[in-house]
C-alpha cells in the first residue's frame, strides 16, 4: 500500500470513529445537546481534529441520516425482483420491521432524534425522499395491478408509512410494555401480519 492509499485509509477510519462516536451522543443527549466538543470527548480527540472532516454536528447528524437511508434502501432493493407489487409491498413492511429491529440506533436517529430545521422545508428527513418515492412507486404499481384503486395514492402510502414507522418506533422507544403477554418481537412481527390481512380484504 502506498502512502496517498495509506492517507486514504487513515482518513476514511477517522471519519468512521466520528460517526460512531456522534451517534452515541446524538441517542444519548439528543440534538440540541450535542456539541463537537463532547463528540471528541467521546473519541478522545481533539474537536479541531473533527472540524477538518466535518464543517459542524449539523453535517455529521445528515451523514449518520443518509448512512441508515442507504442501508434500509439497499436492503428494501432485493425486493425489485417479486414481480407482484402486492408480494413486494407486504415485504416492505416486514424489511423495515428487520431493520429497525437490527439498527435500532440508525431507526432512533433517522427518524425519531429531532433536529431543528434552520429553514422552511430545512432538515434531515429530506434525506429519505427516496425511500418514500420507492414506497409511493410500489402502490402507484399495486394500483395499475388494480388493488387500492379507489384510495389516493398519497394518503394510502402515507397511511402504510404510518402504520410501518409505528409499530418500529413503539419497539425502539420501548412504548409496547402495558401488552404483558407478549414480547416486543411478537408484537412488532404479528401485529404487521394484522395489518397486512387488513390491506389483503382492501
Amino acid at each position: 500500500m502506498g502512502i496517498a492509499e495509506r492517507k486514504l485509509e487513515e482518513k476514511q477510519e477517522m471519519r468512521d470513529r466520528i460517526l460512531n462516536g456522534a451517534r452515541k451522543i446524538f441517542l444519548e443527549k439528543g440534538y440540541e445537546q450535542t456539541s463537537m466538543r463532547n463528540i471528541a470527548n467521546e473519541i478522545n480527540y481533539s474537536p479541531g481534529s473533527i472540524y477538518f472532516h466535518f464543517k459542524d454536528k449539523g453535517e455529521i447528524f445528515h451523514e449518520l441520516h443518509k448512512e441508515g437511508f442507504r442501508l434500509l434502501l439497499t436492503q428494501l432493493k432485493i425486493l425489485n425482483k417479486v414481480a407482484d407489487p402486492f408480494e413486494r409491498l407486504k415485504a416492505v413492511g416486514r424489511i423495515f420491521i428487520q431493520f429497525a429491529q437490527e439498527n435500532k440506533d440508525y431507526y432512533n436517529l433517522m427518524f425519531i432524534v429531532e433536529e431543528p430545521a434552520k429553514s422552511p422545508g430545512a432538515g434531515g428527513f429530506q434525506i429519505a425522499q427516496e425511500a418514500i418515492n420507492h414506497l409511493l412507486g410500489i402502490v402507484k404499481e399495486c394500483q395499475q395491478k388494480g388493488r387500492f384503486k379507489d384510495m389516493d395514492t398519497e394518503y394510502f402510502t402515507f397511511m402504510v408509512l404510518s402504520a410501518m414507522h409505528g409499530i418500529c418506533a413503539l419497539f425502539c422507544k420501548d412504548r409496547a410494555t402495558n401488552f404483558v403477554t407478549k414480547t416486543n418481537e411478537e408484537l412488532m412481527e404479528h401485529g404487521y401480519e394484522c395489518f397486512v390481512a387488513l390491506l389483503e380484504k382492501g
